[in-house]
Order: structure tokens, then sequence, then C-alpha cells
């Protein structure tokens, strides 16, 4: 089981903080660092503000050298398909090949609303997130310009000879470029998806039981297309608090406004004993990646017992 640190700054994190974190998380022999892909914070001013994920990311890919580096997820609904895909493969190269793109179809209408970016409805969101994929993955793999590069003649996007330049540094993804990653529990168009495009499917913050069936879901729709579900890595992402005493359990829950019961329900938290059986058990299910949530970024010590007393622990 590869455990991946993953951040939320819209909360109220600057470059310098997420800086800090990912060289930690490096340091300590992480598999990755990811943020999400928001512009305003939930719950709270997060203050200073914003910072922009692939600007981020395009600073961390000059500033590490190891770790891997992504997204969860870019919103379809914050770029353009080609520029989005000319941003990856640029991060992509300045970080020698250790970039994968997380991406979804936007849902938090809130900040769209405060930083004048469309929202369209449910349907249309998820017809341009299928286009968006298409797009992207296209310029990636599409043939040099000479031999007629890359078309597309989508209903919300459409593409005439690109040479679909630059790109990326990893050619060898599902979809012949980075690592994509697609996640969420939609029953009938997240699975398709899944199934055409994705390296990797996510499970966000899900109950134990409704990600083993989402699971079966995509696996079936691989097999009606003939993809083998082996191919396609299984994961979640799950709020980290873990301690290794009561005391320090509750202080790392108050410093994120939770409540330890609930964590211990819903999240990746406990004492490390009961953190390392919870490992197991979604290694049971046959995911091989975990997302540790880390919404404190000044607390560079858990992510240490992570690394030096549940990571030793994992089969």
């Amino acid at each position: 089981m590869e455990l991946r640190i993953f951040t939320e700054p819209q909360q109220g994190a600057t470059y310098d903080d997420l800086l800090r974190v990912a060289l930690e998380a490096e340091r300590l022999g992480f598999g990755a660092f990811f943020r999400s892909d928001h512009y305003l914070g939930m719950g709270t001013p997060g203050l200073p503000g914003p910072t922009d994920a692939w600007t981020t990311l395009a600073g961390l890919a000059r500033e590490t050298s190891t770790i891997r580096l992504g997204t969860m997820m870019t919103s379809a609904t914050f770029r353009y398909p080609g520029p989005l895909a000319i941003q990856v493969a640029n991060v992509d190269q300045m970080s020698g090949g250790r970039v994968e793109l997380g991406i979804g179809a936007g849902w938090f209408v809130q900040e769209h609303e405060k930083y004048a970016i469309p929202f369209p409805g449910t349907a249309e969101r998820f017809d341009r997130f299928e286009e968006q994929l298409a797009v992207v993955t296209g310029l990636w793999s599409a043939p040099a310009a000479e031999d007629g590069g890359f078309s597309y003649d989508g209903t919300h996007y459409q593409v005439s000879e690109s040479p679909g330049l630059p790109k990326p540094v990893q050619r060898d993804g599902h979809a012949g470029g980075p690592p994509v990653l697609i996640g969420g529990v939609g029953k009938r168009r997240t699975p398709v998806l899944a199934a055409r495009y994705a390296d990797e499917f996510n499970l966000p913050f899900v109950p134990f039981d409704t990600g083993v069936e989402q699971i079966a879901r995509v696996h079936a729709a691989c097999e009606e297309i003939g993809r083998d579900p082996g191919s396609l890595t299984t994961s979640s992402a799950l709020v980290l608090c873990v301690a290794e005493n009561e005391a320090d359990l509750a202080r790392r829950a108050a410093a994120i406004g939770r409540e330890v019961d609930e964590l211990r329900e819903n999240g990746l938290a406990g004492l490390v004993p009961e953190v390392v059986d919870k490992i197991g058990r979604y290694a049971e299910t046959g995911q091989s990646r975990l997302y540790l949530q880390t919404l404190d970024l000044g607390d560079l010590d858990h992510l240490r017992l992570v690394a030096e007393q549940v990571v030793p622990q994992i089969p």
C-alpha cells in the first residue's frame, strides 16, 4: 500500500507552506504530494487566500526531486482543455516526468460565483468533462503535425489538426500521457469515463462499503470495453488523524475542527495500531494507494509519526 499526502490549501496556506510539507513528505518517503484545485475556503476565510494548483505545482516541480506531484481534482470548469494540456505537459517537463492529472467535472458552485467562472448544470458539466478528457489526452498522444496532428469535433470543444505540443515527458499512461486520475461515486457516467481514460480511480471520502460497490461498477465498465480491470489502480482519499495516545489524538482532531469519534468512523484516524488495521482493510479490497488528507499543515510531526510508526507495519 502506497501512502500519498493530500493537502487542501484553499483552507489557508501559502506556497511556502506547501513547499515545507512537500519537502518533508519527500524526505520521509511518501509516494506523492497532491493538492486540491479550489479557489475558495470551505467554512473558513482561507487566509491569506487561494493559490492556483498548476502554478504551485510548477514551483514544486523545480524545488523537489523525487516525489510525484498532482491534483485531486482539477476542475474541468476552470480551464479550457488545450491550455490545460499545455500546463500539465509543461509541469511534467519541469519535474522530469513526475506529474499526475487528477480531474473532475467541478462541483463547488460558490467558488465559481466568487471568481467569475461559468458553472453549467450537472449534465453539461459532465459533457464538458468528457470532452476535456478526450481533448487533453488526444493532444498528448497526437501524431506529428506532418502526419495530420489531432482533430476533434465535439459539442463544446473543437480542434483542427493540432500539433499537440508540447509533449509531456511521460507518454505511457493509459491515455498516452501522464497518469490520469478520475474519482467519484456517480453510478453511470463516472465508471465509464474511468474505464476509458483513467490510470487510477479514486474514492473521495466515501463510506467503506460504498467504495467497494463503486469499484465493482468501474471494473464492470472496464470489462464492457475489453479493458483488463487490473490495469486500473484503485485508491481512497481519507482524512488523516493519528497519534500515539488519546490526548494527542484529541488535540489533532481539535486542530482541524473535527470530533475524534467521527474521524475514527469516517477517516484514517485513531491510534497507530488502529490505523495500521484500517490500511489493511483497504488493501484487502485491492486498493493500492491511500491519499492522506493533511489539514494541519503546520504539524509536520504528524507526517513523521506516520512515516516512522505506521508505514513500517504495513504488510
